[in-house]
C-alpha cells in the first residue's frame, strides 16, 4: 500500500497548488539569506523541493543548490523551469537520501514535515539533515503553528481551477491536521479523482525536543516572512526553526 504523500505529489498537486508562485519564493529566499548568513557559492540543499521555486531563487543568489523531492512528477516540473541546469536535482525520500554531508544549509520548507505516522519517522528526517550539514552548518525547518491551525481551521472551501472543481475539506483527528481533496470536472465529463493528506501537529516544545534529540541545535524561531517575523504563539501561521550543526 502506498502511503498519502506517494500518491498526492503527482500532475493534479500541480493543479491544486498552482498559486503559489515563484515571486513569492524570491521574497522569502531574500529573508532566509538574511537568516543564515552564509558565504557566497555555499552549498545549499533544498529538501522536498518540489518543483524548485526556492531552489532556482537561490541558484539566482548565487549559491551552489541541490533539490531533491520524492516525487518524479515535481522533478520533472522543477527540470523544466531550470532552463540553465543550475540546480542538481536528486529523487529520494527524505528519510534516506543518497548523499554525501558537507552542506552548508539545509532548507526543508511549508510543511515538508510531520508527513509519518510514527514520531521516530520524523527523527529519521532529522537525522538526515544534521548528517548533510558539516559542522557548524546551519538549517530552516519552516513547519506550520499548531496553536493558530487548530484556532482557524477552515473545514471545507472550493474553488475552480482549469475547468475543474477543486474541494477540500480538512479535520484534525489524534495530532494530525487531515485533508481530503476532491477533483470534479466541471460539466460532468471525466472521472472524480480524490487525494488524502496527512501532516502531524507539534507543538514548539516537541519540535524543539526532537531538534535536539537529534543533534541538532535551535538558534532562532520565526513566525514568518514579513517584516515582523518575531513567533507569536497564538498568532504567527508559521513556526520557522533556524539553527545549526554543533
Amino acid at each position: 500500500m502506498k502511503d498519502w504523500y506517494e500518491k498526492s505529489f503527482g500532475e493534479d498537486y500541480l493543479l491544486v497548488y498552482k498559486h503559489r508562485d515563484a515571486a513569492g519564493a524570491v521574497r522569502e529566499v531574500r529573508k532566509m539569506i538574511s537568516w543564515l548568513n552564509l558565504p557566497e557559492q555555499a552549498r545549499v540543499l533544498d529538501l522536498c523541493c518540489g518543483t524548485g521555486r526556492h531552489s532556482l531563487a537561490l541558484a539566482d543568489s548565487g549559491y551552489d543548490v541541490t533539490g531533491v523531492d520524492l516525487s518524479g512528477v515535481l522533478l520533472r516540473e522543477a527540470r523544466k523551469l531550470d532552463t540553465k541546469q543550475r540546480v542538481t536535482w536528486v529523487q529520494a525520500d527524505m528519510r534516506e537520501i543518497p548523499l554525501e554531508g558537507h552542506y552548508d544549509a539545509v532548507l526543508n520548507l511549508f510543511t515538508s514535515f510531520g508527513y509519518f505516522r510514527e514520531d521516530e519517522e520524523q527523527r529519521k528526517v532529522l537525522r538526515e539533515i544534521k548528517r548533510m550539514l558539516k559542522p557548524g552548518g546551519r538549517f530552516i525547518i519552516d513547519f506550520m503553528n499548531s496553536p493558530h491551525v487548530r484556532a482557524h481551521l477552515v473545514p471545507e472551501s472550493e474553488r475552480e481551477a482549469d475547468g475543474q472543481q477543486i474541494i477540500e475539506k480538512r479535520i484534525i483527528e489524534e495530532h494530525f491536521v487531515k485533508k481530503d481533496i476532491i477533483i470534479r470536472p466541471l460539466g460532468g465529463d471525466g472521472e472524480e479523482r480524490q487525494y488524502h493528506e496527512r501532516v502531524k501537529l507539534y507543538t514548539l516544545e516537541q519540535m524543539k525536543r526532537m531538534l535536539a534529540d537529534s543533534g541538532l541545535a535551535v538558534d532562532e524561531v520565526y513566525g514568518g516572512y514579513d517584516e515582523d517575523e518575531s513567533y507569536k504563539e497564538d498568532t504567527s501561521e508559521r513556526m520557522i526553526f533556524v539553527g545549526h550543526r554543533p
